[in-house]
């Protein structure tokens, strides 16, 4: 069950397999991706499952379970385990998660900003974190897409994946590395009663805090966000990564990531392998100006 595609159907029979049988099939999805996300009642607890496409993310899941059960103890607002445990079942690690209240409304990147200041502002845990490899995912989801994506347009894509490695090494941050939490995106933040909330830790790393200043200011060149929401961001944050000099080089490994991301859904998915043409050919043409559409 670790090759081929990762369907909502794998992923309750992943769940039923885990010994939650009855729950499986009633399980509400929450979100498919590179991860299966379902909620459910687990001995009358409301609990989520997240189930990783396949083996090979087991650590990955390990990890987010390590940091999560980190930021309780320094009581940053983030999602907290419900088992200590990342699992393998049926070749796909699962791990479980308290279930957070129902969302008041979307996260805003002002919410993300608010978050951020209080991650970057954390010293380093007691456990090892690892650097922000955004580039090392591009050749395992490029193997996913298979044959689904035209040759030329991946052999171009690792080729500048290596030309954006070798600039990334000669980056200089504005101040000192530090724990960041490297996918930081509004939709990894959950908006509740109580305020938001950091979702989605796999990615937690140990790095230049630019790199979770990079990602809303490409959400705006290459996906609209309105400059108003861009501002409020900076404003809450207090900083402009665009005025940074090393800003163009992390610009360009988050789209190649995004690009190599995508391909893993194009076998059997229409719109994802339209997507990633139009990604691949707007960096091929340095067409700046193309707006990519979230996937």
């Amino acid at each position: 069950m670790t090759d081929g595609a990762f369907t909502e159907a794998r992923a309750r029979a992943v769940l039923a397999a885990a010994g939650h049988e009855a729950a499986a099939a009633g399980a509400r999805l929450l979100a498919l991706g590179e991860n299966a996300v379902l909620a459910f009642e687990a001995d009358g607890e409301p609990v989520v499952a997240k189930i990783g496409r396949d083996a090979r993310l087991r650590e990955r899941a390990a990890h987010e379970l390590r940091v999560a059960a980190w930021l309780a103890e320094r009581e940053i607002p983030a999602v907290r385990p419900a088992d200590p445990v990342a699992h393998l079942v049926a070749g796909h690690p699962v791990s479980y998660w308290r279930r957070l209240p129902e969302p008041v409304g979307p996260a805003r990147p002002a919410d993300l900003a608010a978050l951020l200041r209080l991650v970057h502002a954390l010293p380093a845990p007691p456990f090892a974190l690892p650097s922000r490899d955004l580039l090392g995912g591009v050749e395992r989801w490029l193997r996913l897409a298979g044959g689904a994506v035209d040759p030329v347009d991946a052999a171009w894509l690792r080729s500048r994946r290596d030309e954006i490695a070798a600039a990334l090494a000669e980056l200089r941050p504005r101040g000192e590395p530090g724990p960041i939490h490297g996918d930081a995106l509004p939709r990894n933040v959950h908006l509740g009663p109580d305020g938001p909330v950091l979702v989605d830790l796999e990615t937690f790393s140990h790095d230049l805090r630019e790199h979770d200043l990079v990602v809303m200011a490409l959400a705006h060149d290459r996906y609209g966000l309105p400059e108003g929401e861009l501002d409020a961001f900076v404003t809450a944050y207090g900083r402009d990564v665009r005025e940074w000099p090393g800003y163009a080089a992390l610009r360009g490994a988050r789209e190649v990531a995004a690009c190599a991301w995508v391909a893993q859904h194009a076998p059997g998915n229409p719109a994802a392998l339209a997507e990633f043409r139009r990604r691949v050919a707007s960096l091929r043409e340095g067409d700046a100006r193309v707006r990519w559409h979230a996937f």
